[in-house]
């Protein structure tokens, strides 16, 4: 049996013994079991999934993180998780996959600002230095 815990920025989001369980990185969907090697993967916006002892699969929705396993402790951190019916989780992850997308462009915008500022500069250092 393994400890099985997800950790929000503000809260401890779950805390449950698992036979299994199963996840996703950008590598593809793993699984762990009490005896596999301890391992860390950085997971993917995408469905969790877990089965308590003796019961039936559980689902939650991540919005990516890292999941690290040492022994039979199996801790993930994520920035943001929705429990639920698996129809449901699947709204919630195109959800938080457009999010990720929104921040990521607001990402790449913010850095090319950055990188035509840092340019300009080094023309304008440039032309000083002819000129001077």
């Amino acid at each position: 049996m393994m400890q099985f815990e997800l950790i929000l920025p503000l809260e401890r989001f779950l805390e449950v013994e698992a036979e299994k369980i199963v996840a996703r990185s950008a590598m593809g969907g793993f699984c762990l079991r009490p005896r596999h090697i301890d391992m860390s993967s950085a997971l993917v916006p995408g469905i969790l999934s877990w089965w308590p002892p003796g019961g039936e699969e559980q689902f939650v929705a991540v919005n990516g993180g890292i999941l690290v396993k040492v022994g039979e402790r199996v801790q993930v951190a994520s920035r943001h998780a929705v429990t639920g019916e698996l129809g449901q989780l699947k709204d919630a992850v195109k959800q938080m996959l457009e999010e990720q997308d929104d921040l990521e462009r607001s990402a790449r915008t913010a850095l090319a600002r950055l990188e035509a500022r840092f340019v300009r500069g080094v023309l304008d250092f440039g032309s000083l230095q002819e000129g001077g």
